[in-house]
């Protein structure tokens, strides 16, 4: 349990940095320009941050209510197992109904397909490295 509770916070804590490195830097902010006219003009960085922390508790334990049905025999086959679905479901779904839905260029798309896989890769190996459910 409490390996659980340390690799929850510190995967919350690398989500928000991966998110603020993935949406802060200069080719994002061209990227998603687009945006700009519905985005907010400032952000409430504690609620952010406690977003991130609750996702990270979320994502570890859906990770370890999935471990056995996970494809792999070892930990960080499983999760990468892990980051391909849940990159499927987070990011892939959402990319796809921003396709449909709005008028943002492909390199918009393909950019945001590629960080959030490249950011659920990073978190589901952190997940298979050091996460295994006690039997």
């Amino acid at each position: 349990m409490v390996k659980y509770i340390i690799i929850s916070i510190a995967s919350g804590i690398l989500l928000g940095i991966l998110d603020g490195v993935i949406n802060a830097n200069p080719l994002a902010q061209r990227l998603y320009a687009v945006y700009k006219p519905i985005a907010r003009t400032s952000l409430n960085v504690p609620t952010g941050i406690i977003i991130d922390l609750v996702y990270g508790f979320i994502l570890a334990g859906v990770f370890l209510l999935l471990y056995k049905s996970l494809p792999g025999q070892i930990g960080v086959v499983k999760g990468v197992s892990f980051a391909v679905l849940v990159w499927f479901f987070r990011v892939m779904m959402n990319v796809a109904s921003q396709w449909m839905m709005f008028k943002v260029s492909i390199a918009v798309l393909l950019y945001t397909l590629l960080t959030g896989l490249a950011e659920m890769l990073i978190l589901g190996i952190l997940y298979g490295l050091t996460l295994k459910p006690a039997i």
